[in-house]
């Protein structure tokens, strides 16, 4: 079973705006999903209809088998939702909201073991939020959204606010959530951490769906291929790739020279014609373009000729 199911969701305001077109997405049990795209592309609607805080102008969406839009509070009782613009009161402390959100879902959680899951100190935790920092807030916004063990969890920019710590930590919970056997979806802006923890992504532009892969997968597809760089004693006067298949691009800096390469295969051949050309290779490392790279391609393209891409691949 799908831990989130849409079909052909679209919605529409005022007309012929669209925030979201005609999306068609799955994401399976047990994985750590991303969900990304440039500001207004759509994402914050889509959870939103996944949560049903929003209903679509047409399509469908199941969480967990249930119906979003029909059965809303079966959805909710089995999902945890860390929601983009929270709010929280001001005169609780920390523990105060934890165990309103125990209470609430009828849940046997403990407080201080939910504490020390998002890094919240006893001492934090007795305090009014009201005096809270941003990255002790989202802390506390995350443990909420543990409560009840859900079997989903849609996490918002869940790493706002927090310090290099709090980042790693959100990390390491996002993976742990995983390992258990269940889903984690989350839309972040922060393309390193998406990189790190997905198992997939999806990439929605101007409200289409424009690629969903594995970060290897979307690099595959794009066929930008690896840079292998070469520090050497001396540059060759003559670099012979030409005739190279699977090489697309040569420059050099320095005594460097930078190769890109879309077959793998091929790695061992450049550093062997840089060597038959006479220089001695001091230094050899390999980088794959990051998500931030991949991200810019796709969402450069037109998002319907994007989607049409996507569609072909199906």
């Amino acid at each position: 079973m799908a831990a989130i199911d849409i079909d052909g969701l679209t919605k529409r305001y005022g007309g012929d705006v669209y925030a979201v077109n005609d999306l068609d997405l799955t994401v399976q049990e047990g994985e750590v999903f991303g969900f990304l795209g440039p500001n207004g592309a759509g994402k914050s609607t889509t959870i939103d209809v996944v949560l049903d805080y929003v209903r679509p102008t047409s399509g469908s969406v199941t969480v967990l088998g249930y119906d979003a839009q029909a059965e809303t509070r079966q959805v909710h009782e089995r999902v945890g939702i860390l929601p983009d613009g929270y709010g929280l009161y001001d005169r609780l402390s920390g523990r105060e909201h934890l165990q309103y959100a125990i209470d609430l879902k009828d849940a046997a959680d403990d407080p201080e073991d939910l504490l020390e899951r998002v890094g919240l100190s006893a001492e934090a935790a007795a305090r009014p939020v009201g005096g809270y920092s941003k990255g002790m807030t989202q802390r506390l916004a995350i443990g909420i959204a543990l409560v009840g063990d859900p079997d989903l969890l849609v996490l918002d920019e869940p790493s706002s606010g927090l310090d290099p710590n709090g980042v790693r930590q959100v990390r390491d919970l996002v993976r742990r959530t995983a390992d258990e056997g269940r889903t984690v979806f989350f839309s972040s802006h922060i393309l390193s951490q998406v990189e790190a923890v997905c198992d997939r992504v999806a990439i929605l532009n101007d409200g289409h769906l424009v690629a969903v892969d594995t970060v290897e997968g979307l690099r595959a597809a794009l066929g930008t291929g690896s840079t292998v760089s070469l520090r050497v004693d001396a540059v060759p006067d003559r670099l012979p790739f030409d005739g190279l298949d699977g090489v697309s691009g040569v420059t050099v800096a320095d005594d460097v020279v930078h190769v890109t390469v879309t077959d793998p295969t091929v790695k061992d051949d450049v550093v062997d014609l840089v060597r038959d050309g006479g220089a001695t290779v001091l230094d050899i490392t390999t980088r794959e373009p990051s998500l931030e790279e991949l991200f810019s391609t796709y969402t450069a393209a037109p998002a319907e000729q994007a989607a049409d891409a996507v569609e072909g691949q199906r």
